[in-house]
């Protein structure tokens, strides 16, 4: 991949090269084709240097044209009004003096670029020569009658400009559309200025040269700093609308913005790139202590840490909110982005800053998941979803930690399962409100479920659903009135038909949160019978789902070892040999063995965790199982 990105910004840079190389030598060739050698007047030549000065402080006073920041100034309309009043020759010496000053003064600017400039405006004042006199005009006095033959000459100016200037933004990558609306949109009111300004300069020449061009430059130097301080207030306030005013960084608008450009981008090119989601390791606690100032002081910071740290061509670094923070990485892999963002981590962790004595690791520090963006990704949501995951499973492992996502990662899976596990325990906790014994029940199957789970040829995701499975299996047991539930004698028809009901209503109650669709199955179907007369739908054999019938098993074998009033408590060996009896017709016969040998082998002493419960495992209930 890294090969790849290299050979591509090699392209890119030879075909830059070769298009300034073009431009360059396209412009050299019409100054040498198109000027003739100076035979000027003594007037001519005062004229000639004094137009010269006139460009060279123009130009010292360009200002930034939004949305791109590309440079403009006045001198255009000086240049165009020599052409228009003395001919192509003057128009070109003007250019060719005033570059060469420019060079001499500005060199801190590599002479290609001065040399690039100077081709450009030849390129466009001989375009505008040729269409001037194509078009009937006349070199000398302004012709007011036609006027429209000086708009089409000035409209080509503008025209060869922008798409010479435009097509090198183009070859560096950028939409060809977005470019040139940039231009013309955002532009036009400054271009159009300084063109229409050539038409008064010419008309000032025709009274008096010179004290024309006196009045033309103080107009032009006053246009040039207003257009400078309208712009500086275009930056400034586009910057306030994409950086977060705390930290200096881009704000959350930007960074959704950012994400999805480079997202579509990638759809089309196939280039890879990485999402890198960090947040700072307790900050709440630093805020408790020191105050909400002295955080924001800390965020401050912060940000301004990572925009040091951070600084690599192409890489947006963002503020997400409250104290996390986002970095995209263009043509990053997860690998080299996971190495990239532990440099940061350790620089951080060797900064120092007032207070962070009291956390845990004695220093600052913070937490980041990393996530590369692959083919299957269709929506910027899904990489900060797995950039969070990949946070969270770092501060598991104890913060100060980069972490990168991937599915297949048994500690992922690990903690997964424990963040479910915690979920589904909050909602079986109304049981112990409710129905003491359901409750107790659905811990033990949930254990005998990890241990059998292991002894199965099962896929790591079928080991999940089935231990989360077991210890959700009852839930909708919540439904059945409490004078049902605990009901001390034998159930009515009508109540054990309600008692039936509640794999339907778990159901329900389950498929509300998203991730507990794959446990649906189990929660309907684990009293199904594999001869076909179980219920709620009356399966056979295959047709229920296995882990169905493995949790049949063991919600069986769990209902007859415990005490209950209707029946005799079985021992564990006598409820080895029902479903010894029973399989093939209720159980499963695979199954069923599979948690024999499992029974067997192992010791199941629930009476430690029971107290740890805080509950009593005399209680009665009529209505489990």
């Amino acid at each position: 991949m890294l090969q790849r990105t290299k050979a591509y910004i090699d392209s890119l840079r030879e075909r830059q090269n070769l298009y300034v190389f073009s431009v360059c030598a396209l412009g050299v060739a019409l100054f040498a084709a198109f000027v003739n050698a100076p035979s000027f007047s003594l007037n001519e030549w005062v004229l000639l240097y004094a137009l010269v000065a006139s460009v060279v402080v123009l130009n010292h006073l360009d200002f930034q044209l939004p949305p791109s920041g590309t440079k403009q100034s006045m001198d255009s309309a000086v240049i165009l009004a020599a052409l228009f009043v003395h001919g192509l020759d003057i128009a070109l010496y003007v250019l060719l003096f005033s570059y060469g000053i420019l060079a001499a003064i500005r060199r801190e600017v590599v002479l290609w670029k001065h040399l690039a400039n100077f081709s450009m405006y030849v390129i466009m004042i001989v375009a505008t020569s040729g269409v001037f006199a194509w078009a009937g005009g006349r070199f000398g006095t302004l012709q007011v009658t036609s006027v429209y033959i000086y708009l089409l000459a000035l409209a080509v100016y503008f025209f060869v400009n922008t798409s010479i200037f435009g097509g090198f933004h183009v070859i560096q990558g950028k939409p060809a559309i977005k470019v040139f609306n940039g231009v013309f949109k955002e532009s036009i009111s400054a271009y159009a200025s300084t063109l229409l300004l050539s038409l008064v300069l010419t008309m000032l020449f025709e009274r008096s040269p010179f004290f024309g061009l006196f009045l033309f430059m103080a107009i032009a130097v006053l246009i040039s700093k207003s257009f400078k301080l309208l712009f500086e207030l275009y930056h400034s306030l586009s910057e306030r609308a994409i950086i977060d005013q705390r930290t200096g960084l881009y704000n959350h608008s930007y960074f959704e913005e950012a994400l999805e450009s480079r997202l579509n981008a990638s759809k089309k090119t196939g280039d890879v790139f990485s999402l890198v989601l960090l947040d700072l390791d307790n900050f709440k606690k630093y805020n408790d202590v020191y105050g909400h100032l002295k955080g924001d002081q800390l965020l401050e910071f912060f940000g301004a840490q990572l925009k040091r740290l951070c600084d690599r061509d192409g890489v947006v670094v963002a503020r997400y909110g409250g104290e996390e923070f986002t970095v995209i990485l263009p043509n990053v892999g997860a690998e080299e982005a996971l190495s990239y963002a532990n440099h940061i981590r350790k620089r951080i962790n060797d900064t120092y800053f007032e207070g962070v004595e009291l956390f845990p690791h004695g220093c600052l520090s913070f937490s980041a998941g990393v996530v590369q963006y692959t083919l299957d990704i269709y929506d910027k949501n899904q990489l900060v979803d797995r950039a969070d995951q990949a946070m969270y499973y770092a501060k598991a492992q104890g913060k100060n930690v980069v972490h990168i996502y991937n599915e297949d990662s048994i500690l992922q899976r690990t903690l997964d399962i424990e963040q479910d596990i915690r979920e589904i325990e909050q909602q079986l906790n109304i049981f112990l409100s409710k129905d003491v014994y359901t409750f107790q029940h659905s811990k033990r199957v949930y254990r005998y479920a990890m241990e059998l789970s292991d002894r199965l040829s099962l896929t790591d995701a079928e080991k999940k659903t089935l231990v989360l499975g077991a210890l959700i299996h009852d839930i909708g047991k919540l439904e059945i009135p409490r004078d049902v539930l605990n009901k001390k004698g034998k159930l009515t028809n009508e109540e054990w038909e309600m008692v039936k009901k509640h794999v339907l209503w778990g159901k329900e109650i389950a498929s509300t949160n998203e991730k507990f669709k794959p446990l649906l199955p189990l929660i309907e179907l684990h009293h199904e019978r594999y001869d076909g007369k179980g219920y709620p739908r009356g399966l056979k054999g295959e047709e229920i789902p296995k882990l169905a019938r493995a949790l049949c098993v063991i919600d069986s074998f769990d209902a007859m070892t415990t005490e209950r009033p209707y029946q005799r408590t079985k021992t564990f060996q006598e409820a080895i040999v029902e479903l010894r009896a029973h399989a093939g017709k209720q159980f499963d016969p695979e199954f069923a063995e599979a948690f024999i040998a499992m029974i067997e082998r192992g010791s199941f002493d629930w009476s430690e965790d029971e107290e740890r419960d805080g509950t009593d495992t005399t209680s009665t209930n009529p209505a489990a199982g």
